[in-house]
């Protein structure tokens, strides 16, 4: 029996450490889902007027409405879509009835309508604001003096287009905008990983358990 004790010790420990690890992961499955439905009830929620208050954290996602005149100049942010290819998503400024001018993501065109004329004028944008982050670290340096952004760096936007720092996604235009395609915002990009991560931890238990049971047998074949 002393000859086994080491192994199942072993064993037992080893399965409980990884069991728990799995179980930690379904735990964060469910808080991380929790999290998404919240996102995606505020993202689908009424528009709101544009606030007055800036604050972030507390409104990321907040769905808004804006009545004023789409500027036909333009930044170009270089997207891949699926399906589609590389584009641009175009970045522009927004002046709102009230007089406040803030960016407004139109959405995406393909590479070759870069130099194509943009809707401009009176439109209604139907949106959420956002504060996205693009970058990491291999992101490159953006091209401002040949207008080509790869990432949507709002602060550096906002000097260029001479607008509040502050975007606005927009997911729907009236009337239409030609030739951009809405690209809104959603929560299919926020990464959830948990399920794979507790099917890993539980297959490793799973692994474990079939060692030690090889382990004690091969202990028992000894005797």
């Amino acid at each position: 029996m002393h000859r086994i004790l080491a192994p199942i010790l072993i064993g037992l420990t080893g399965i409980a450490i990884l069991v728990a690890l799995g179980v930690w992961q379904v735990q964060r499955l469910a808080w991380k889902e929790d999290i998404l439905a919240q996102i995606d009830a505020t993202i689908a929620g009424a528009p709101q007027p544009l606030p007055r208050l800036i604050d972030p954290e507390a409104q990321r996602y907040l769905p808004v409405r804006l009545t004023g005149q789409m500027g036909e100049q333009a930044l170009f942010v270089l997207v891949s879509i699926k399906r589609q290819g590389a584009g641009w998503r175009v970045i522009s400024a927004f002046r709102t009835a009230e007089g406040r001018r803030v960016l407004v993501d139109r959405g995406y065109t393909p590479v070759a309508r870069k130099t194509a004329p943009l809707q401009d004028g009176d439109v209604t944008v139907a949106g959420n604001l956002h504060w996205p982050d693009d970058r990491n670290r291999s992101t490159p340096e953006n091209d401002v003096d040949g207008n080509i952004w790869y990432a949507r760096d709002i602060a550096a936007m906002a000097e260029v287009l001479q607008t509040e720092p502050l975007l606005v996604i927009a997911r729907d235009l009236s009337p239409p905008d030609r030739g951009v395609t809405p690209l809104p915002v959603d929560s299919s990009g926020i990464p959830n990983d948990h399920l794979q991560y507790a099917i890993t931890w539980f297959s490793l238990a799973a692994v474990w358990l079939i060692m030690t049971g090889l382990w004690i047998r091969h202990r028992r074949q000894e005797d």
